[in-house]
């Protein structure tokens, strides 16, 4: 775990050079979040062998037991079906992460990572591939996230990606991202490549972005799956953004829904956007755009994308974030 530990640090301090210097043009650092630097491996915070407690849950946990992603954090285990070993204890033979440890038993993710809930099995399993072979990169090399990502389904076995994606297929999406247009935020700082509320409070213009943050801190920071996030944009997002994604914007883009489906829910192995964690829709659009996601799929958006200015990935996402799932 203090390798583990380390490895977040050490990859956060790079790519803190490269993200909160990102020019007009370059990966938006709120979306492409990095951790702060650190001169040293930060130490795991210590435990003090007292059960921790979420609401909606008689399950008790210690804090070392809620960050081990061999043996994962299940606050609600009567939410979803038994979930089969590689989502739930990983592999540490090769170095295999636990699934559910950073998308959570329930498959809802978080803003560094992808929402797997309700994705078809085809899609999570050539995400995999793309990921395995190398045509599926983040615009930021050293994301820590994403280059996670690219070890894991380097080691993954065939079968342990079948059941995986079989799995988390199966689940049902539910809301957890609540977006609110606002022309001033809180001021957040990044902690866990996520953006999270300052210590010392205090709001801020929300200028050209979203900001999404845990709409409890503390429970997601104790890998609480029953606690989702809320994502603020600039006022007017989500009217530009259906413009855009129902009408194409006066043909700057092709309407979304002729490939993802009515409301965004997806169509066959098109995935579904509705609902899903701005931050990760900017990142993915932005990576196709720049040629760093170059999946067996990801010719078909690169059209799309091609002609959309940031302020239109803003938009898009927004929309999309607001929709049901």
């Amino acid at each position: 775990m203090r390798q583990l530990a380390g490895l977040f640090v050490v990859a956060g301090a790079l790519l803190w050079s490269v993200g909160a210097g990102a020019t007009a043009d370059g990966p938006p650092s709120w979306a492409f979040a990095a951790n702060p630097p650190a001169t040293q491996p930060a130490a795991p915070a210590p435990d003090d062998g007292q059960p921790r407690h979420v609401p909606g849950s008689n399950v008790a946990l210690t804090l070392a037991q809620t960050k081990n992603p061999y043996d994962i954090p299940d606050w609600h285990p009567d939410d979803h079906p038994p979930a089969p070993d590689i989502v739930t204890h990983g592999r540490k033979s090769g170095g295999v992460l636990a699934c559910g440890y950073c998308h959570l038993p329930n498959g809802q993710g978080r803003p560094e990572n992808a929402g797997l809930a309700g994705l078809p099995v085809a899609y999570i399993a050539q995400q995999i591939a793309d990921f395995r072979g190398g045509a599926r990169r983040s615009s930021v090399p050293t994301l820590t996230p994403p280059s996670l990502m690219v070890g894991i389904a380097a080691a993954a076995t065939d079968d342990e990606v079948r059941q995986a994606a079989a799995y988390f297929s199966a689940l049902r999406p539910a809301k957890w991202i609540r977006v609110v247009e606002t022309a001033t935020v809180p001021r957040t700082r990044v902690a866990g490549y996520m953006l999270v509320p300052n210590a010392e409070g205090g709001t801020e213009p929300i200028g050209h972005r979203i900001v999404e943050t845990p709409e409890n801190l503390a429970r997601t920071e104790l890998r609480d799956s029953g606690s989702g996030f809320v994502a603020y944009a600039p006022p007017g997002s989500i009217g530009r953004g259906e413009a855009l994604a129902t009408k194409g914007g006066a043909g700057r883009t092709t309407p979304c829904g002729v490939c993802h489906g009515p409301g965004l829910k997806g169509l066959g192995p098109v995935p579904a956007l509705a609902g899903r964690s701005p931050s990760y829709l900017v990142r993915q659009l932005y990576d196709i755009q720049h040629g760093a996601r170059a999946g067996l799929w990801s010719p078909l958006m690169q059209g799309v994308v091609r002609n959309l200015t940031p302020d239109d990935l803003i938009a898009l996402a927004a929309y999309a974030a607001a929709l049901s799932r």
